[in-house]
């Protein structure tokens, strides 16, 4: 707590911003809840007004896919009020997120990466190495080089994706250009290591909110359509050619120190866009698959699929008897609990792990083990 009262003292006298990190958890907290229930009352006054009730009613007729025209059953018209309410909130979501990350990544860029004079992978990257040759403001070239990659956007991706990135860009463009952080530290390690942190979640989080603030993964996935390396590698290439670049501009030192900054940053973006738990699908092939269920959705509380098969080739040669097959996703904390419980009911089970990216729905949910 003196260690935190120490920064924020310390930042405050430098710069009056600072006084927004000064909000805790609870007061956040209690501001998104506000916000969702202040959601609620406007449907509640909408639905009282005759005129707000026919705006409504063409909201959710639009939520349903349905004409301006059609009746809609008391069950359809509360379904699509929901689905409305449940957009409207995503939506505000998505914002602070934004928000967030043009602030984050901002702070990552001003305290710590342009004082030094490192650079990060990307449009981000191109974009501090021209600031820096050329001692023009950051703010044009961001959204100068951005622009093309919007475009991109607008066309490979959708309208929605594109405007929301021109949003965050501009942001971003305005809050280097306007909003003065201080410098954090000197030292060439810590400025490589926090300030991609820093940039890094920007980045994560703007992605969060639908946008993006660096065009260069979607220069990426139009390249990627068009030949046949994958997204990862026209990254990869793309980003070699700049600390290329910036080695022969700069010196050594700083591509190398730019180049643990990129490392910083690619996992910091991996770490909010995936989580802190990574997802892990498991099959399972057993004569004793009604046991391992059993154990599955009782000792673990994990969902499960079963779906019918048929051996193939194995120890025992050709066979084509039927069997069920098991499909579960697990967090990697939990593979060696299912490991074990798996080779208790029968040590010769046949399993198949993957690493999963994401999830949505079912009964994948935090759980203490038994």
């Amino acid at each position: 707590m003196f260690l935190y009262e120490r920064l924020s003292n310390r930042f405050q006298e430098k710069n009056d911003f600072y006084q927004f990190s000064l909000l805790n958890v609870k007061q956040l907290t209690e501001f998104f809840l506000r916000a969702k229930s202040r959601i609620f009352f406007i449907f509640e006054r909408m639905a009282l007004n005759p005129k707000l009730h026919q705006l409504l009613g063409h909201l959710v007729r639009n939520m349903l896919g349905k004409k301006n025209e059609a009746v809609l059953t008391r069950y359809e018209y509360a379904k699509g009020a929901k689905m409305l309410r449940r957009s409207i909130w995503n939506e505000i979501k998505n914002f602070f997120l934004m928000v967030a990350g043009v602030s984050s990544a901002a702070f990552g860029l001003e305290s710590f990466l342009i004082p030094t004079g490192f650079i990060d992978g990307g449009v981000t990257g191109i974009s501090l190495l021209a600031s820096h040759e050329s001692k023009l403001s950051l703010s044009i070239f961001i959204i100068l080089i951005n622009l093309p990659f919007i475009f991109l956007g607008w066309r490979q991706i959708g309208k929605i994706f594109a405007l929301k990135s021109i949003g965050a860009i501009a942001l971003l463009a305005a809050t280097v250009a306007f909003v003065q952080f201080p410098v954090v530290t000197n030292d060439k390690l810590l400025v490589a290591v926090f300030g991609g942190f820093f940039l890094g979640a920007g980045i994560g989080l703007t992605i969060r909110g639908g946008g993006v603030i660096d065009g260069t993964e979607v220069l990426a996935i139009f390249l990627s359509r068009k030949r046949s390396l994958s997204v990862g590698d026209f990254i990869l290439i793309f980003n070699i050619l700049i600390f290329s670049v910036a080695a022969y501009l700069l010196d050594i030192s700083s591509a190398l120190y730019s180049v643990l900054t990129y490392m910083a940053a690619s996992k910091t973006v991996d770490f909010i866009l995936e989580g802190i738990e990574e997802f892990t699908g498991v099959t399972i092939i057993s004569p004793h698959s009604s046991e391992i269920a059993e154990m599955i959705k009782i000792k673990m509380g994990r969902g499960l699929t079963i779906y019918s098969g048929k051996k193939g080739f194995g120890k025992r040669g050709e066979k084509h008897d039927n069997t069920d097959i098991i499909f579960t996703v697990i967090t990697r904390l939990e593979i060696s609990h299912l490991t074990n419980e798996v080779e208790r009911i029968d040590p010769n089970a046949f399993m198949v792990m993957q690493s999963i990216k994401d999830t949505h729905g079912g009964m994948v949910k935090k759980r203490p083990f038994k």
